[in-house]
């Protein structure tokens, strides 16, 4: 179907997809402005290529956090997170370090971690991958992001006290370990990051059963619900079938890979075409599951405003 996007899943890295945090364009504007110049110079960002990786990203892993930023200079979502990256990795203060990819650079290191999309951030500790988002994230998002992971390193120094670095241990004691981690939470994210969706779905559950107005747990079920759907499809197929504009499974699939993709209102846009063109369980159907998409945004997401003025329009 002309228009249709480049179906790709994201990588066994990347966890429950991050679609509810995307950049506002006034927004990433303003924070590229904010950080200015000065943010690229700070010691804690380093430019990475090929050669440099296993002393500047592995090597480096082994004492401090390393966040990989892997970008694009083709990709408008690279030159609007980027900013937000070193300015809150500048923040703090060496506790951590950026190592920025040029991917177009450096293809090698982008295949070896199995990018599939710019902009991708991984963070790298003890010499592995343990967490990371493929998504352009508000800079309150990416500081979450960060408090969370800086605080799993400490905990992570607290229970192999041996592993930190000399003389690290009064900057250790130091560093806020974040607000504690919701058990169920927890549990979702370890889910996810095994494969195991179905107890992803069932920490989620709980989680919403003792908050049901936890707005992050109803984000990471839509968003696993999202990416169990698509684990089970096949995308050349789905992208072949979507062609029938009649085929409504294959367009509400076709809408969940575009969701995934970051083609956030090509999905709506899709859906509420369907909505328009059926009726009776067909419609209601893809009524439905628009609005499960809905619940993978935040509420102040400016792509649901619009994407409800139009669901209302096809359903009145």
């Amino acid at each position: 179907m002309k228009g249709m996007a480049d179906f790709s899943r994201p990588g066994s890295l990347y966890g429950a997809v991050d679609l509810g945090a995307r950049k506002q364009a006034l927004e990433s504007q303003a924070r590229r402005e904010a950080a200015g110049p000065q943010a690229a110079s700070s010691a804690s960002i380093v430019d990475v290529t090929e050669e440099t990786f296993t002393t500047d990203v592995i090597d480096r892993s082994m004492t401090v956090p390393v966040v990989l930023d892997l970008w694009s200079p083709r990709a408008p979502g690279s030159a609007q997170l980027s900013p937000v990256l070193e300015k809150v990795v500048g923040d703090l203060g060496g506790k951590a370090v950026l190592a920025k990819v040029n991917v177009d650079a450096s293809p090698q290191i982008a295949q070896a971690l199995r990018v599939q999309a710019v902009p991708t951030v991984l963070a790298i500790f003890q010499g592995q991958a343990v967490t990371g988002f493929q998504q352009v994230l508000p800079e309150q998002e990416v500081r979450r992001w960060l408090d969370e992971l800086m605080g799993a390193v400490e905990q992570f120094y607290q229970a192999n006290p041996g592993a930190r670095p000399p003389g690290a241990e009064d900057e250790g004691q130091e560093m806020p370990a974040g607000p504690p981690v919701d058990p169920d939470l927890m549990a979702a994210e370890q889910a996810i990051d095994r494969g195991d969706f179905d107890a992803a779905i069932e920490a989620y559950q709980r989680l919403l059963a003792r908050s049901p107005g936890d707005e992050d747990a109803k984000m990471g079920l839509a968003g696993v619900n999202l990416i169990k759907r698509t684990s089970l499809a096949d995308p050349a197929d789905v992208q072949r079938r979507a062609q029938d504009a009649s085929d409504v499974e294959a367009q509400l699939l076709a809408a969940d890979f575009e969701m995934l993709s970051g083609a956030v209102d090509e999905a709506f846009a899709r859906v509420i075409a369907v909505v328009k063109r059926t009726s009776g369980d067909e419609r209601d159907q893809a009524r439905r599951h628009l609005l499960g998409l809905f619940e993978a945004l935040p509420a102040e997401d400016p792509s649901l405003a619009k994407a409800r003025r139009a669901l209302a329009s096809a359903l009145f």
